[in-house]
C-alpha cells in the first residue's frame, strides 16, 4: 500500500501544497448552500444524511455497504484515494465520514484541521458552484475495525481495560437533558464533552496534542486501554474518535446509534 499523502490531521497549508496530487479527493460536508458559495477548489460535496441511516428512535447507524459504496463512487473515490474531509461546523461531520472510511478498511484519510473556517479565514483560494466529478466504482465491505454495539459493550461493563467515553454535554450525561426514553449514561462511563477538544480561538482546530492528552489522561482515557466513544448518535463522538486516533490510540471503537440506541432499550442498565 502506498504512503499517505498527508497526515491524519492536515493543516490548510499542507493541503494547499498537495491540492493537485492525482490520488487526492477532497470532500466537503458543509451544508449545500455554503458549499455552492464557498468551497476548497476541487472539493466534492456530500450531504451528511448520506453517511448515516436510522431505525427510529435509533439514529446515526451505519449506512448499508451498498449505500456507502454509491456515495464514495459518486464522489470519485477509489481504494487508492487519499480522502481529506472538512465541514463548516467544527469537524464532527467530516470525522463521521473518516470513521466510516476506517470501518470500511479505507487506508488513507485526513481531517482538514479547522475545516472551512481555517481555510477561508486564512485566505486560501475558494471556488463557487458545483464541481464536476468522474465517478468511480468502489465496492465497500465493512469490517469489525473501529466499531462496536450494545451487546459487546454490555459484556465489557466490568472490564478494567475498557473505558467508555461519553462525549455528550454534562446535562445529557447526568440525565437532566433527556433525549431518549431514559436519561443518564452507560454504567461506568466517564464524561468529557467533545467540544473541549476544539480550540475556539484558532478557527475551530483541534487543540495541540499535548493539550489534548491533558484532557483525556485525568479521566483515565489512556492509550493502553480499549476506548469506546459515544454520544447520542455517534456524530459528536466521531470527532473524539479521530482526535484520539491522532494521538496514537490504537484500540478505539465508535458506537453507532449511541445513546439513541442504549437509552431507548429498557433491557439495558443506566446510571
Amino acid at each position: 500500500m502506498s504512503e499517505p499523502l498527508l497526515p491524519l490531521i492536515t493543516e490548510a497549508e499542507e493541503l494547499e501544497a498537495s491540492i493537485d496530487e492525482e490520488n487526492l479527493v477532497i470532500i466537503d460536508l458543509s451544508r449545500a448552500p455554503i458549499y455552492e458559495r464557498n468551497h476548497i477548489p476541487g472539493a466534492v460535496h456530500i450531504e451528511y444524511s448520506q453517511l448515516v441511516s436510522s431505525k427510529p428512535p435509533i439514529m446515526g447507524l451505519l449506512p448499508t455497504a451498498e449505500t456507502f459504496s454509491e456515495v464514495l463512487s459518486t464522489a470519485g473515490v477509489t481504494p487508492e484515494s487519499h480522502v481529506v474531509a472538512y465541514d463548516d461546523e467544527g469537524g464532527a461531520k467530516a470525522c463521521r465520514l473518516l470513521w466510516t472510511l476506517d470501518v470500511a478498511g479505507h487506508k488513507h484519510f485526513s481531517l482538514l484541521n479547522g475545516g472551512l473556517q481555517a481555510w477561508v479565514n486564512e485566505n486560501h483560494a475558494v471556488s463557487k458552484g458545483v464541481e464536476t466529478v468522474i465517478p468511480t466504482e468502489y465496492k465497500v465491505a465493512f469490517t469489525d475495525n473501529g466499531i462496536t454495539n450494545k451487546e459487546e459493550i454490555l459484556s465489557k461493563l466490568d472490564d478494567p481495560n475498557v473505558i467508555l467515553l461519553d462525549v455528550r454535554s454534562p446535562a445529557e450525561y447526568a440525565g437532566t437533558d433527556k433525549r431518549a426514553a431514559r436519561g443518564g449514561h452507560i454504567p461506568g462511563a466517564v464524561n468529557l464533552e467533545w467540544v473541549n477538544a476544539i480550540d475556539q480561538q484558532y478557527n475551530l482546530r483541534l487543540k495541540a496534542p499535548n493539550d489534548l492528552q491533558l484532557l483525556y489522561i485525568p479521566i483515565d482515557v489512556m492509550p493502553d486501554k480499549e476506548v469506546i466513544v459515544y454520544c447520542h448518535s455517534h456524530h459528536r463522538s466521531a470527532h473524539t474518535y479521530i482526535a484520539l486516533k491522532s494521538l496514537g490510540y490504537q484500540k478505539l471503537k465508535g458506537y453507532p446509534g449511541s445513546w439513541s440506541d442504549w437509552g431507548n432499550d429498557p433491557a439495558l442498565p443506566v446510571e
